[in-house]
């Protein structure tokens, strides 16, 4: 039995079943899946990245073509599109999570390599991929169309890269590892990172935080060493490889929509729609549980909205309620929210931030921080969510309360995991600098996403590879003595 599990095929084919399971139990769909598959179906047979609005093509830039044209890939080859062809595209992003688990897999190798005995490689490697594959927080994203799976995807595949640039350019000589591209020449291994990146960035228009982070961090390290052309040249390779797959894009923006646009709007919205920005400043004041998303925000220009929705701690006093209650009474009558409305949600929110400055720039966001981190990551499954009343929701539907709370603590588990991991591998010098830029990758992206219109938790799962990775070097078992720190000059 130990050997068939230390198999890494027997891994693989582990996580490919819990996929399989996703895909033919509990197959989803979102919001954003309409738009995606729209863009596709229209690519494809117009020619046009566009979408229907009013009977008519319009071009449109609220989403980047990574995805679309993944879809579209999709359909030319099954002659399907839409929900014909949903089945194809599942399996299709259930290969392309098992190459991301594989990727997880070699950056536990890697980050093990800084502290651990060459020995002990192929353990953590076959951790890593059991970790990464039997992780149902990932696992389940292939059962819908949604850009999580190839963002997880370039995301491990560029961390792994810049990590090795980081550690080349601290002067790290690279230990004797499994992985073909640790022996890559410097200046190719930057080129590939900043490509990555950019490939990325075409499913995720937040990729560039991998960018930032690191010449952030490089700049910090090759500076204090006197290399100020390195890190020059380095960043402006990182810049230049990154934009190369994104030039398409910007180019078909300025000729079709006669913009600069590299990435997609912060606040997407079709031509016809207003941009509901006093309304989403307001929401920032108040809203940091996803589930007050299905009730307010994701109701906006579709459904009526319900005062009684609305949580206490979205108004300060009785006469705030009021005024709230009236534009929502007003926009109810069409469900088509205007400018004006907007405007006086607008003043409503620049008075509870005037009010309470740090509820809207500090507890909020935190509060965001700690739900998208800590929550049970049961959106895409049949159940409430529900804990708490304990004792009201068990009498309710006592099979959907334990697999909420199941799914929480395996959360929870996971992290614990990689704190534990974390320290292990902080205890050993060499491998401290590979720490810090990895959690200050986690640190800015979460910080980057309690900006966002809603707190989702799937748009921090692009992290878990970190987490994975760290986790895995709790499995390596305790090391007597710390491994050498190699050093070299730079290359």
């Amino acid at each position: 039995m130990r050997r068939i599990f230390s198999n890494p095929i027997t891994a693989l084919l582990g996580g490919a079943c819990l996929r399989l399971l996703f895909v033919l139990k509990f197959p989803s769909n979102s919001g954003d899946t309409v738009i995606y598959d729209q863009l596709a179906a229209n690519w494809l047979k117009f020619g046009k990245y566009a979408m229907n609005v009013n009977g008519r093509l319009i071009p449109v830039d609220l989403r980047l073509p990574g995805y679309p044209a993944f879809l579209a890939l999709i359909y030319a080859l099954t002659g399907r599109t839409g929900d014909r062809a949903r089945l194809y595209v599942m399996l299709a992003q259930i290969v392309i999570d098992l190459a991301t688990c594989a990727l997880v897999a070699s950056l536990a190798v890697l980050l093990a390599s800084l502290w651990s005995s060459p020995g002990r490689t192929r353990r953590i490697f076959v951790a890593g991929l059991w970790l990464a594959a039997l992780c149902p927080f990932t696992a389940n994203y292939v059962a819908v169309p949604l850009t999580e799976v190839w963002a997880t995807f370039f995301t491990t595949a560029s961390l792994a890269v810049l990590l090795l640039i980081a550690l080349k350019a601290r002067g790290h000589q690279i230990p004797d590892i499994p992985l073909k591209i640790a022996n890559w020449d410097y200046w190719k291994l930057v080129a590939l990172g900043g490509f990555l990146v950019g490939m990325g960035t075409l499913f995720r228009p937040e990729s560039p935080l991998l960018l930032i982070t690191t010449c952030f961090l490089l700049g910090c390290w090759l500076l204090r060493q006197g290399q100020f052309k390195r890190f020059v040249f380095t960043s402006a390779l990182l810049g230049f490889a990154c934009l190369l797959p994104l030039l398409p894009w910007m180019i078909r923006n300025a000729r079709t929509l006669h913009e600069f646009q590299p990435l997609a709007p912060k606040d997407a919205t079709l031509p016809t729609e207003i941009d509901p920005r006093g309304f989403m400043a307001w929401e920032k004041t108040w809203l940091y549980r996803f589930k007050d998303c299905y009730l307010v925000p994701w109701k906006l220009n579709d459904e009526a909205i319900n005062i009684e929705d609305l949580p206490a701690n979205a108004f300060d006093s009785e006469e705030e309620k009021q005024r709230v209650a009236e534009v929502l009474e007003k926009y109810n009558g069409e469900t088509n929210w205007t400018a004006d409305e907007d405007a006086l949600f607008a003043q409503i929110a620049k008075e509870r931030t005037a009010r309470h400055p740090l509820r809207t720039y500090l507890w909020i966001p935190l509060r965001r921080s700690v739900r998208i981190w800590f929550t049970p990551r049961i959106e895409l499954l049949p159940v409430s969510g529900n804990v708490f009343p304990l004792r009201s929701m068990w009498v309710q539907d006592p099979v959907d309360q334990r697999v909420t709370i199941l799914f929480f603590l395996l959360n929870i588990a996971y992290v614990c995991l990689a704190l534990w991991g974390t320290c292990r591998l902080w205890s050993y010098t060499g491998a401290r600098a590979a720490v810090v830029l990895l959690l200050f990758y986690v640190v800015v992206r979460t910080a980057f996403l309690t900006t966002l219109e809603t707190p989702e938790p799937r748009y921090v799962l692009v992290c878990f590879p970190v987490l994975l990775a760290f986790a895995a070097q709790v499995m390596a078992g305790r090391q007597e003595t710390p491994a050498p720190t190699p050093r070299s000059k730079a290359t």
